[in-house]
């Protein structure tokens, strides 16, 4: 690890401690009152929410392995698929955004996939995550349209004029992005010419042109359909997952379907910022939207805790389990090479 890289993940390490310290304050929360809470839940739901989490993340293997059959010569199989998968999980919680890269890179020692070639696969399918989130992100405005500007209006705070609506909230948002893509748009085909030998807009150029080739590669898809069903299975199991885990506690067992769905939406784009595992991000935010559905500041934060400690756990289990999947895997095929390069055993197979 360079010096630049540990700078950087010390820097998400005090983001992450300093959300997190801010949540457990701001609802009150000790320690104490959390560990009581969460180790009275009824664990057979976090068994449930557990088996669910396998199959979420053995379909998002079987997607890629659709995704790889069209650029490679023979695509790996289900277990070294899945290994890599879970494998990227647990090194995400150690550093974030390198999971992609430990995936890519555990394929390759398992079936041989070059990196690049399994990257590209890798950004292709988080392109459609990205969708998905966003179409789930509209349907949850659309269906709970009043609580989620509740939501932005109580954690915007006093940074917004007395008496601002949701609907003068998504005014001045909308009015904000015009305004800045405009803008924006305006300087680049001024200054386009003198942009155009700048290295940074050359590699920001060649990065999103990568971006898009890896979009359109789902047209060279030999199966499309069983690739789309992965996709809506992989989220919906997402959304069981957590969903599940709320008859666990007696304080969150009413909740209905669309909390599940707002949950699901905004702990999303808490575990996307730049913290470990999502750490603090995620408390922050589905803390504050649990309050939206009559949860207490208490409540939100242990349903929030609980959640994530779950989902965290499960990928270090998996995970570990993974390694040792890889580690057997992985000597089993230099047995099996050392056997092949020995001239004694090819005197023995005649």
């Amino acid at each position: 690890m360079t010096i630049q890289n540990a700078f950087k993940y010390l820097i998400s390490l005090a983001i992450a401690g300093g959300l997190l310290w801010f949540t457990f304050q701001q609802s009150h929360l000790d320690a104490a009152d959390l560990w009581a809470k969460i180790s009275a839940a009824d664990y057979r739901w976090v068994l449930v929410s557990a088996v669910l989490t396998f199959v979420a993340h053995w379909s998002r293997a079987e997607r890629w392995r659709v995704l790889l059959e069209p650029v490679v010569p023979q695509r790996p199989n289900s277990i070294d698929a899945t290994a890599s998968v879970l494998t990227g999980y647990l090194a995400n919680l150690a550093l974030p955004r390198a999971g992609e890269v430990a995936r890519c890179g555990t394929l390759y020692r398992l079936s041989g996939v070059p990196v690049n070639v399994s990257f590209g696969t890798v950004v292709a399918e988080r392109l459609f995550d990205v969708l998905m989130l966003l179409i789930l992100l509209g349907v949850t405005f659309l269906l709970e349209f009043d609580r989620l500007s509740e939501f932005f209006i109580s954690f915007l705070g006093d940074k917004l004029p007395k008496g601002t609506s949701g609907s003068g909230i998504l005014m001045l948002a909308g009015a904000v992005v015009i305004g800045l893509g405009l803008l924006g748009w305006f300087l680049f085909k001024r200054y386009q010419k003198a942009l155009g030998q700048h290295p940074l807009y050359q590699k920001v150029s060649t990065f999103l042109s990568g971006l898009l080739d890896g979009l359109l590669s789902v047209r060279k898809l030999r199966k499309p359909g069983l690739f789309l069903f992965h996709t809506v299975l992989i989220w919906v199991l997402y959304y069981l997952m957590s969903y599940t885990l709320f008859f666990a506690m007696p304080a969150t067992a009413d909740l209905g379907p669309l909390a599940g769905l707002t949950i699901l939406v905004v702990g999303s784009l808490g575990m996307a910022a730049p913290t470990p595992g999502g750490i603090g991000s995620f408390h922050l935010l589905v803390g504050q939207v649990a309050l939206l559905y009559g949860l207490t500041s208490q409540d939100g934060q242990v349903l929030a805790t609980f959640i994530h400690g779950v989902s965290t756990i499960m990928i270090i289990i998996l995970g570990v389990l993974s390694l040792l999947v890889v580690l057997f895997r992985r000597n089993k095929v230099t047995h099996t090479q050392d056997v092949l390069d020995d001239p004694r055993s090819i005197n023995v197979a005649r």
